[in-house]
């Protein structure tokens, strides 16, 4: 078995039992108040029993022998069953709630520690990882690494109560304590043979969820992809294939349920029996009261229920074995960035490029870029060009620091982009992507982001992206909600407000990743001709393919194969750079061939 298995190595238990050590240390106060509920809870049960036994003897016993009850002994057997039942109930009500704020604050803590490592990871690791995947380490696997919380406080209180339980029957009557020492022992021993048999199937299970969540997510967000082409079927039949292994692995935690919860019943049942039979042999010896028995029996009867939830705890342990590790390999790993503690503060200045033998790989051995050098002055507009899998898009990240590269560096305003502190380089640099993603919110809230602006900058800033035309239009303008991903706009549409989103945060660097792709070609070269017209303190980087976009850049780098193989303007590269030119000119050329196929 895999050394990622909860089978390998350490025991489920042993492993389990170091999970529920740190739920502990976790939350040690909320623990702590939850087992003294509980152990609370467990004193008043055996004290009920005491009661119930001193009742039967003092009031109940009497009054067959005399035909009557005294009203006093009455009124105090009545006070006291009141007392142990008050008293019983506020541990109960401590446990449960005390046990609830546990499990969901430790939900809510690993969550949020699950996302924030999510968001320090690079992209590298982001890339190896499916998206279902990561929301089930974020909810499923969290969810189930505390779901033995709720009955832990029960399980650790039961240890008082059975530690009293034992004094009391051997204080009561040996013999029947004997009773209860061979069949507590027999219910712990059929709990941890359960457990053993439980572990794999709920390590199975809790694995196939997460692989119906991958494929459930990859299916939603492909849903356009399965419909235009038609393959709805293939989808649900994939979806179903995966659904049926969840389903089969359940029916068979189920299964195992079902085969040893009724013996975990039966077996308190069967020691009561035991002990009546064994208590009436001893009453007609003399040897032992009815007010006694009725206390060892009565015992038994209330911490049947209790013991089970040891039961619980070591049921639900492979399951939480399997969730913990599953989400403490996403704590641990490695590869987020570190940061340094320079700032890139240059006021409203644009801002100064300089990319110096860089050098990147996604895989060993693999280069997409090497030896990658250029520089873009404050305020100029720099077009980047290349075939498709030239490594642009690779650049991209790497000027805004997504990725370092695995050799040389990356400097703004002289500074290695690895030596600037966290969250400084957001504060001057923005990017739009070549897909463009917009929240389920409003116009206003996708451009802001939750920034405090004015709705005067927002309608600036999409009146450099071209937008605000489109945007008034809607039916509530900036308060109009775009859907999920922006379905509800066109492509174009969703461009701009993307634009309008980097704009209106006035950043010195602005890098365009083939960001107008969608937009018509008229609208896009308004955009670019205001961006530049604009006062704005940006320095501009194009992934461009449009030959009128790259005309309006200050100058062109052309990259090919992972390398800068011209810079220049663009009549400079079409005038010296075959590479540059066949690829300029490629549509050019496609549609001259065909008018003369045509004649």
């Amino acid at each position: 078995m895999s050394s990622g298995s909860p089978q390998s190595g350490r025991s489920v238990l042993t492993r389990g039992l170091a999970v529920l050590g740190v739920a502990i240390r976790e939350e040690p106060r909320v623990f702590a108040v939850a087992v003294l509920a509980s152990a609370l809870y467990g004193f008043m049960t055996v004290a009920a029993a005491w009661v119930i036994g001193a009742v039967t003897d003092a009031v109940v016993v009497p009054a067959f022998r005399t035909g009557r009850a005294d009203a006093g002994a009455l009124a105090a057997a009545l006070l006291a069953i009141t007392a142990v039942g008050t008293l019983k109930a506020a541990g109960i009500v401590g446990r449960r709630l005390f046990a609830g704020i546990m499990q969901y604050r430790l939900q809510a803590t690993y969550r949020r520690r699950v996302t924030r490592q999510y968001l320090r990871l690079p992209l590298a690791w982001h890339h190896k990882h499916p998206t279902g995947q990561l929301l089930s380490n974020a909810n499923a696997d969290v969810e189930a690494t505390w779901y033995p919380i709720a009955p832990l406080p029960m399980a650790t209180g039961v240890l008082v109560m059975l530690l009293v339980a034992a004094v009391s029957m051997v204080v009561t009557d040996l013999v029947l304590a004997g009773v209860g020492f061979l069949v507590f022992p027999a219910i712990l021993l059929i709990n941890v043979f359960y457990q053993r048999r439980l572990a794999p199937r709920a390590t199975r299970a809790q694995q196939l969820r997460a692989e119906v969540s991958e494929v459930a997510h990859e299916s939603f967000d492909g849903g356009l992809v399965i419909k235009t082409l038609g393959r709805e079927a293939e989808e649900t039949a994939r979806f179903r294939e995966r659904a049926e292994r969840l389903r089969d692995a359940n029916i068979a935690v189920g299964r195992i349920r079902g085969m040893f919860d009724p013996l975990l019943d039966a077996l308190p049942n069967l020691g009561i029996l035991l002990v009546l039979l064994v208590g009436t042999v001893r009453i007609q010896s003399g040897a032992l009261g009815a007010g006694e028995l009725v206390r060892v029996a009565y015992l038994f009867t209330l911490i049947a229920f209790p013991i089970r939830a040891i039961g619980w705890v070591l049921g639900d342990l492979a399951r939480s074995v399997v969730g913990w590790e599953r989400v403490t390999r996403v704590l641990t790993a490695t590869g987020a960035l570190p940061y340094g503690e320079r700032s890139l503060d240059g006021g409203d200045k644009p801002l100064r490029l300089d990319v110096q033998d860089v050098r990147f790989r996604y895989e060993p051995g693999a280069d997409v870029l090497r030896d990658v050098t250029f520089e873009v002055t404050p305020g100029r507009t720099v077009a980047v060009v290349g075939p498709t899998g030239s490594g642009k898009s690779t650049l991209t990240t790497l000027l805004v620091r997504l990725v370092d590269p695995d050799s040389g560096a990356v400097l703004a305003d002289g500074v290695d982009l690895r030596e600037v502190r966290r969250g400084g380089i957001p504060e001057v640099a923005a990017v739009v992507p070549q897909q463009t993603f917009l929240f389920d919110d409003t116009v206003r809230g996708n451009v802001t982001l939750g920034l405090d602006l004015p709705d005067e900058a927002v309608w600036e800033a999409l009146r450099l992206a071209q937008a605000d035309e489109f945007v008034r239009k809607l039916p509530d303008g900036l308060d109009t909600r775009v859907g999920e991903r922006g379905m509800s706009l066109s492509g174009g549409q969703r461009q701009r407000l993307a634009l309008a989103r980097a704009l209106v945060r006035k950043p010195r660097l602005l890098i365009l990743d083939d960001a107008t792709s969608s937009v018509d070609p008229t609208v896009e070269a308004r955009i670019l001709r205001g961006l530049r017209d604009a006062d704005l303190p940006a320095t501009v980087v194009v992934i461009a393919y449009r030959k009128a976009t790259i005309a309006l850049a200050d100058e062109v780098v052309f990259i090919e194969h992972g390398q800068v193989s011209a810079r220049g303007t663009h009549a400079e590269l079409l005038d010296r750079s075959p590479g540059y030119r066949n690829l300029i000119t490629a549509y050019e050329r496609a549609q001259a061939e065909r008018q003369a196929l045509e004649t």
